[in-house]
């Protein structure tokens, strides 16, 4: 009997698995940039990764992408942790005459975490609750409940370099749901996001979405990498002059809203939550 056929058989049996393991880099996604989430959680770059069911990256089944897995642990998406109820219920305690009462929506927070696919992969599902409710008490205690569009105290903010000038005419005062401040802040993330943050800096406080993707550009650049060493690394990250007495009320707000908003995503808000 000839043994041709299985030998065969078992070769393309490893070319057909070398081939998926080329396209597929993870699973849950929050894929590498140019890769798209298929339906069942992969990450690839051919139709059906790309086409019917695609979740998050290049789609090209006609349907919106979805926002990315949260986490590895099988715990759901960001989008599914962030629900309407979760985000009005903190709106919902502004004042009715608050310049951010209808501008930060949740469509809008949505809309821009579709462009930063590694938010809340930093591990287990209970990582990716404890990220999102972080996030979430930084905004509240940045913005007031989402109160605010600029902060209150306005100056120029400006520290020029030969890399990050600063426009005469405008000012660089905190502005969006993480108070993006200073020009050496305004400028990358102009670059970065794609609005002229040296001499149009307003755009944050006059387009929501560009706010919330400030608010992601800080975190992924600044805070996304702490998560894992607990609420108090987060809030040195974002405003250290807190930390160490130098404002005790507001670490400890930062940490009360925190350990709410875990609460409500049914997650221990675990260690070091201070500064």
């Amino acid at each position: 009997m000839s043994t041709l056929g299985p030998i065969l058989a078992i070769l393309v049996v490893a070319v057909a698995c070398m081939s998926t393991t080329l396209l597929v880099t993870a699973q849950n996604c929050g894929c590498a940039s140019g890769f798209c989430c298929s339906k069942f959680g992969y990450c690839g770059k051919t139709a059906e990764y790309c086409g019917e069911g695609c979740k998050q990256g290049p789609c090209t089944s006609g349907s919106t992408p979805t926002t990315p897995s949260g986490g590895g642990g099988g715990g759901g998406s960001v989008s599914s942790l962030v629900t309407e109820s979760f985000f009005n219920g903190i709106v919902n305690q502004a004042a009715s005459n608050c310049a951010g009462k209808n501008f930060y929506t949740r469509s809008a927070f949505l809309n821009a975490l579709n462009s930063y696919p590694q938010f809340g992969t930093g591990g287990s599902a209970d990582v990716t609750k404890r990220e999102v409710a972080a996030m979430f008490a930084h905004y509240t205690h940045e913005t007031g409940h989402f109160c605010y569009k600029e902060e209150i105290m306005k100056s120029a903010y400006c520290q020029p370099s030969a890399q990050y000038p600063c426009n005469p005419s405008k000012q660089y005062y905190g502005r969006g749901p993480i108070q993006i401040s200073w020009n050496y802040n305004y400028i990358p993330a102009g670059k970065s996001i794609g609005f002229d943050g040296l001499n149009a800096p307003e755009t944050v406080a006059n387009d929501a979405v560009v706010a919330f993707k400030t608010g992601f550009w800080f975190w992924m650049n600044n805070v996304h990498s702490k998560i894992n060493q607990g609420f108090g690394a987060t809030i040195r990250a974002i405003n250290g002059i807190e930390c160490g007495g130098g404002n005790t009320a507001a670490v400890n707000a930062r940490i009360n809203y925190y350990k709410s908003y875990c609460n409500q995503l049914g997650v221990s808000p675990g260690d070091n939550l201070s500064c």
